[in-house]
């Protein structure tokens, strides 16, 4: 049996984290079945970061080689259709998300407008989480930001590369149920990890706003949603 470790959840997504929601997410459109233990503690995981699997008595951390792992082993046939130039596509996306989600952490635990409600709902929604400990993983984070070099920018223009990053996505989904045929990919198990992890939440930061505005992509969020949660 598969286990998956990834942090809990939080609003309507089942992990409030992006790359483990997008693990969580592959795993329910590819039908495989497994355990999903939610957890804060990283320490045990692989390199120290979440999410994580334990298949068979085999850890393997990292989203990118989980889903590369699982494609292996189970032959996995989600991807079976793309053609060259798509994976290529996917691959390019899913490098772009991978900066989006500065984006969207500096949001959450750096911006002073909405660090009080992310911190409010993950202890309402999880009381074994302390103030101490939010606020120990807010300086932690700060560090992160500083020397990735997103915490050196004001929030405006913090905002304005992640927007920049929503609005090629809504560029790129059009008016297709998904980014490349009428069935989900890999990468829209991707794309999903990243976009309900800001459309779902109860927080109006600008990336939210700018789905919800964008029809398409709000549509696109809701669609996931149904196909992984159901």
């Amino acid at each position: 049996m598969i286990k998956l470790f990834s942090y809990p959840r939080l609003f309507a997504v089942a992990d409030n984290n992006p790359f483990g929601l997008k693990v969580y997410a592959f795993l329910r459109l590819c039908g495989l079945p497994f355990e999903h233990a939610h957890i804060f503690d990283a320490s045990q995981a692989p390199r120290g970061q979440l999410p994580y699997i334990v298949d068979d008595g085999e850890t393997i951390g990292d989203s990118e080689a989980i889903i590369a792992h699982l494609t292996r082993k189970y032959d996995l046939t989600l991807d079976a259709d793309l053609t060259q130039a798509q994976r290529d596509t996917g691959h390019l996306v899913r490098r772009m998300l991978d900066g989006l989600y500065w984006v969207m952490s500096y949001s959450r635990w750096k911006d002073p407008a909405h660090w009080p409600l992310f911190r409010d709902a993950i202890l309402r929604t999880h009381p074994e989480v302390t103030a101490a400990g939010m606020e120990a993983a807010q300086k932690y984070n700060f560090e992160r930001y500083h020397y990735q070099g997103i915490g050196r920018f004001e929030p405006a223009q913090v905002y304005e590369k992640g927007l920049a990053d929503l609005a090629v996505l809504a560029n790129l989904i059009a008016d297709r149920d998904f980014l490349f045929s009428a069935a989900p990919s890999s990468t829209d198990a991707a794309i999903y990890g990243f976009l309900a992890n800001i459309y779902f939440y109860d927080i109006d930061t600008p990336l939210k706003r700018f789905i919800v505005a964008h029809d398409r992509l709000a549509r696109y969020c809701e669609r996931m949603q149904a196909l992984v949660t159901r």
